[in-house]
């Protein structure tokens, strides 16, 4: 191997005894890692981090919660969709939340648009939740509610089949319930999916596909 390695190094010991990297005896194109790092996945809306390779089955009822940081106004947060209609979908669009769920009978969707001068894309971290239960649909964003009626009552069950894309999606992949094809650029962190008694932390570093995706560590602030 001729050429250096593009990462960070801390801590590292010899036989017990830590190195001092503040003052070495020389050193040559070496920068200092980010100075404010905080716990998450960095995505630089570039790719995606693809999930469950097997397919994830939403069926009738699922409760998505994540958080978020970024400062672009689109994104593609979360999408699980199937080659025919069934679907959900998570994304920022022009600075609102957008929920879809298409159980087969058509697609609806919830809707959070901040009030006022709030701005969902202002670089801090926000919480969301998105429920869905049979028809219908919640999403919550910092503890603020938003319900959608869903004419389509009879159908209860999203029948997907495909992986869970986190931040975008690849060219080939069909997305039901997603408008838009931008990638996620900002920070993901404490990704989890629940159905009924079951709960499931998702861990990005153990993702089967992860394209302009940084398990682990986000930049301190984005400017």
């Amino acid at each position: 191997v001729t050429h250096s390695i593009p990462a960070c190094i801390g801590s590292m010991t010899i036989n017990s005894k830590q190195l001092d990297n503040e003052s070495p005896v020389s050193i040559f194109a070496v920068n200092k890692c980010y100075e404010m790092v905080q716990d998450g996945t960095f995505f630089d809306g570039s790719g995606f981090a693809a999930l469950v390779r097997e397919g994830y089955k939403v069926r009738s009822d699922v409760n998505i919660t994540l958080e978020f940081r970024t400062t672009a106004v689109h994104g593609v947060l979360l999408g699980v969709s199937t080659a025919k209609v069934d679907a959900i979908g998570l994304e920022i669009v022009h600075g609102k939340v957008l929920f879809h769920v298409n159980n087969g009978a058509g697609r609806i969707t919830a809707t959070y648009e901040p009030r006022g001068t709030n701005s969902l894309c202002d670089g801090k971290w926000h919480k969301l939740q998105a429920n869905k239960s049979k028809h219908r649909i919640s999403l919550i964003i910092d503890g603020n509610s938003v319900h959608t009626d869903n004419p389509y009552i009879q159908s209860t069950s999203a029948d997907t089949n495909n992986p869970i894309y986190v931040g975008g999606y690849p060219a080939d992949v069909k997305q039901n319930c997603l408008t838009s094809k931008s990638s996620f650029r900002g920070c993901l962190r404490n990704l989890v999916l629940t159905k009924g008694q079951h709960t499931e932390l998702f861990d990005f570093s153990r993702a089967f596909d992860l394209r302009g995706v940084f398990p682990h560590s986000c930049p301190g602030a984005e400017h």
